[in-house]
């Protein structure tokens, strides 16, 4: 599962897409194996605010989802890297 998207699909917003960190920790606790972060790029236009979104803050909230610096390297990096055989 793609943990991404949380400017598109977040009715409480940045910076913590709190309503969409809620289901992403439930996803980290149970089955971080299965996890990988991405940014979505190229961003479509958000329809609400006309904008496109940045990354940055949205990776900034990836600590608040997976405050275990092993998961977040998990996420990140180990878990692509065996998705995608680098």
């Amino acid at each position: 599962m793609k943990l991404s998207g949380a400017s598109i699909t977040s009715r409480s917003g940045p910076p913590l897409y709190s309503d969409v960190g809620a289901l992403a920790k439930v996803l980290v606790q149970r089955a971080p194996e299965r996890l990988v972060w991405a940014s979505n790029w190229p961003h479509p236009m958000n329809a609400a605010s006309g904008e496109k979104p940045d990354d940055a803050p949205q990776l900034d909230v990836l600590p608040d989802w997976a405050p275990d610096s092993i998961t977040r390297n998990r996420i990140l990096a180990d878990n692509p890297a065996a998705v995608y055989g680098f």
